[in-house]
């Protein structure tokens, strides 16, 4: 237990100390958690649900409900379809976004590492602008290291958006470290720092993230 607090609080001064160096950037927190129902051994069920914080973590902002069907069609090789529901404020009102998407996982060891590369295409249906798709490419690395009787395991990750609007065009990048956790049999969890680089009409920001994911499985 004292091993998982240093840890942890090791992981939390470095966030802090990422999260003040950038001045134009924005501190914000996010939380993720995730329902996966196992249907049979191929496929599974998962609903998410995400949660945003902004301003300094002063403000919600934003919220998605998820449900996807994913389907192993080979050892290496994960496919899947879903819906996400996503309310992000603009005022004092949140707007509503409808996005359906496919996606296709690629999943492979080398030396050690695990190595998870997830291509997306989503539609994004809006009532209050003109609709766009959208491609998301995440490549994860996970260390061949666990710590503690929790498996407590380092990532790497790097997220690409490109939006099909006027021809294409690289929008947003998202680049995470951070730590996995099996917290019991049936509960694995993650903390996170992300560095998030959006481009408005433009320049790009960044905001500077400190996450937290849950995942519990039945």
């Amino acid at each position: 237990m004292k091993q998982i607090v240093f840890l942890a609080g090791g992981l939390i001064l470095l966030l802090s100390a990422n999260a003040y160096a950038y001045k134009d950037g924005d501190f914000q927190v996010w939380n993720t958690d995730i329902e996966e129902f196992k249907v049979n051994k191929e496929v599974k069920l998962v609903f998410e649900e995400e949660f945003r914080w902004g301003g300094s973590v002063k403000e919600f902002f934003y919220q998605h409900y998820d449900l996807g069907v994913f389907y192993n069609l080979q050892k290496h090789l994960v496919v899947g379809a879903g819906y996400r529901h996503v309310l992000s404020k603009s005022g004092d009102k949140f707007l509503v976004e409808n996005e359906p998407y496919l996606c296709a996982i690629l999943l492979w060891d080398l030396a050690g590492f695990n190595f998870d590369n997830r291509s997306r295409l989503e539609y994004n249906h809006f009532d209050y602008k003109d609709d766009t798709w959208r491609y998301r490419n995440k490549l994860t690395v996970k260390f061949p290291w666990k710590f503690t009787k929790f498996e407590i395991q380092p990532y790497l990750a790097d997220e690409i958006f490109i939006l099909f609007d006027d021809g294409q065009r690289l929008n947003q990048n998202r680049f995470f470290t951070g730590l996995g956790m099996n917290i019991t049999k049936n509960l694995q969890g993650e903390v996170y720092y992300m560095l998030q680089s959006l481009k408005g009409s433009k320049l790009w920001t960044a905001a500077n993230v400190l996450g937290t994911k849950f995942k519990l499985l039945f």
